[in-house]
Order: structure tokens, then C-alpha cells, then sequence
């Protein structure tokens, strides 16, 4: 899944050059390139479709030239999640029936991939067998508010996959604290394993309006009707998110406990936990960028010649590019979308 405009990572993600586009880790390969070499370890390269929206179809096959332009689907409009899950479901199952599919975001951080390969191989076998629903989840190592929280049956656990009790919205600090302690809860990682007929299944039960609007061009799909029946097919459903519209509401959802060294990379403090540091704790990425009696801050400009000197701050952002200049403090990190929404209201 790659659609996404990344608003809580402005200025640098903007709707023209979204955050997964970008190489935000300074490791020469951008978030979406470093997602597929990751999953073309496990799936074949001819099997690997992303789906982002119609304005980024071209420039996905430029970052990812081993694919071709059928592997890259564009969405006439955002819709959220539900909609490009039972999509791309409709359009695997019409090539096989019998597939399993993984759905990943292009642009999250996994450290130790050999595990994160190992976990989804096991979560395949279990999708392959069963029909459910698997997820990986994150275990926790700190009361985190920025993500959703996935709580288990202690009743069910086995060795591998425990049965989902209840999915939860981000929490405040102290339910994130009593979360962490009760060892029964997961970071939602969003990070899915299905069957492609288990999917639909759930989808015909909990969505049957989207599913049947999706059904009524199932004809059309791998075809090259296809993109003028989504595009009506897009014009007559509603937005809805997949874990509220499918997941939360699922009997039949397993999760895999996983410690892959994941991060979604969702707000400027997660990036901070992933870049070097100075002695002062300073991330600073860019050049001519100096520094003093300042700490803990995230310093980032795209300008090659400019000098920018901070003096006396302290837990700050500070982002500097062509378009436009960020400084807030890290803490208000999860308001950067807020803030773009007022912009915009008042424009």
C-alpha cells in the first residue's frame, strides 16, 4: 500500500512527493524501494503489486523499475484502506483463487528481516490451512501513544499466534502504561496475512455493500476495462479504514507476536529514534547545520548552501526546505497534520 500523503511528516512529505518516496534514512534506497526488496525475498517479483494513487503511478515505476506497469495499480481516489484491500483481493483471486497475500505498507522500518521473512512464512502456513485473518504485532517496549494496540486471549495462546480479543484505538499515557505491564497487549503494526477467499469472505459479511460494489465488476478485473469500472465502482463507496471496517469486527483475527525491529516511521519522533546522534543527543541531518547550548532535537534541511545555526533549543523540530520551514517542539509531533488541516482551511 502505498497511496498515502505522509502529512504528519511535512514539510518534507507533501502531497506532490509523499514520505515513501523519499529515502528518509540516508541509506540510498527510499522507503518504498527498501519495502519491496524486503518483500521480493518472499514473494516472486512478478507476484508484487502496489497500489498508490493514479498521480504516483509514474513515479513508482521509476523507483521500482524491476516491475512492470500492471504490477502498479492506481487508485482514481483515496477511499482509506477497506477499499484497495478488497480491490487487490478481487483482483488476485481472479488470477488464483487458491492465493495468499501479504498487505504492507511502503513505508515502515524493519531492522532484522530474516525475522520479519521467518514470521511471515509462518503466518502464510496459518492462512494457507485456515480461514482467518493474521496480523504481526509488535511487542512493546515503551507505553507509546502514537500507535494502535492489539489485546490477545490469555486463554488461547499457543506457540506461535494468539487469538485477537479486541483491537484498540491509541491510547492516552497511563492506558498505554497499564497496556505495557499487562504483557497481553501488541503494537498494530499493519501488517496483514490472509487468503484472498478469506478476505473477500469477511468482506461479503462485515462490508457487503463495498464487497458487492466490488463484485459487480468482477468481469472487468485483469482486463482493460478495469480502470473505467473502478473508477465508478470508487465514485459509489464510502471511506472506511480496514481494521475498523473489518477487522475490529472479525471473529476469525489471529496475531503473531513479532520483534523485528519495526517502526511505521509515522511522526518525526519515530525517525528521531533511527538517526545518529550528536553527544548532545541533536539528530541532525543536513549540511551546515551548527548547533549550540541545544539538545535532543531533530535538525533537517534540504538546502545545500544554506547555514542555519541553532542556539538554545531543547526537544525541538526544525525543518527547513524549499517550500517551507517546520519548528515546533517534539512533543506536539502528532499535531503537524492538525496544523496543515487549519492551513488549509484558512487558504
Amino acid at each position: 500500500m502505498a497511496g498515502g500523503i505522509g502529512s504528519r511528516f511535512w514539510p518534507m512529505s507533501t502531497p506532490k512527493l509523499p514520505k515513501q518516496f523519499h529515502d528518509i534514512l540516508g541509506t540510498g534506497k527510499t522507503l518504498i524501494q527498501q519495502t519491496f526488496h524486503r518483500i521480493s525475498k518472499i514473494i516472486p517479483i512478478e507476484n508484487i503489486y502496489i497500489i498508490t494513487n493514479e498521480e504516483y503511478v509514474n513515479l513508482t515505476l521509476e523507483q521500482l523499475p524491476e516491475i512492470s506497469k500492471s504490477q502498479v495499480i492506481g487508485e482514481p481516489k483515496m477511499m482509506n484502506t477497506s477499499a484497495c484491500n478488497i480491490y487487490m483481493a478481487e483482483k488476485i483471486y481472479n488470477l488464483n483463487p487458491d492465493s495468499c497475500i501479504i498487505v504492507a505498507p511502503s513505508d515502515h522500518l524493519i531492522l532484522n528481516e530474516d525475522e520479519f521473512s521467518r514470521e511471515v512464512l509462518i503466518a502464510f502456513k496459518k492462512a494457507e490451512k485456515q480461514d482467518i485473518l493474521v496480523t504481526l504485532g509488535i511487542t512493546p517496549h515503551r507505553p507509546d501513544t502514537g500507535y494502535g494496540y492489539i489485546e490477545f486471549s490469555e486463554n488461547e495462546k499457543s506457540t506461535e499466534a494468539y487469538k485477537v480479543k479486541s483491537f484498540k484505538e491509541k491510547p492516552d499515557l497511563e492506558t498505554a502504561k497499564s497496556f505495557l505491564k499487562s504483557k497481553n497487549f501488541l503494537w498494530n503494526s499493519g501488517i496483514f496475512i490472509w487468503s484472498s477467499k478469506s478476505i473477500l469472505n469477511s468482506s461479503q459479511l462485515l462490508l457487503p455493500e463495498m464487497y458487492e460494489k466490488f463484485q459487480s465488476i468482477k468481469t472487468s478485473y485483469n482486463t482493460p476495462n478495469e480502470n473505467i469500472k473502478i473508477r465508478e465502482v470508487y465514485n459509489q463507496i464510502e471511506k472506511v479504514s480496514i481494521d475498523y471496517g473489518i477487522l475490529e469486527k472479525s471473529s476469525n483475527v489471529w496475531v503473531i507476536p513479532s520483534s523485528f525491529g519495526w517502526n511505521d516511521l509515522g511522526t518525526w519522533n519515530a525517525l528521531y529514534e533511527n538517526l545518529s546522534k550528536d553527544n548532545e543527543g541533536n539528530a541532525i541531518y543536513g549540511k551546515n547545520i551548527h548547533a549550540y547550548n541545544s539538545s535532543n532535537n531533530i535538525l533537517k534541511t534540504t538546502q545545500i548552501d544554506k547555514t542555519i545555526i541553532i542556539d538554545g533549543l531543547k526537544d525541538y523540530i526544525v525543518v527547513d526546505t524549499d517550500d517551507a520551514l517546520l519548528v515546533c517542539p517534539r512533543e506536539s509531533d502528532q499535531e503537524i497534520k492538525n496544523y496543515l488541516k487549519k492551513i488549509r482551511t484558512i487558504d
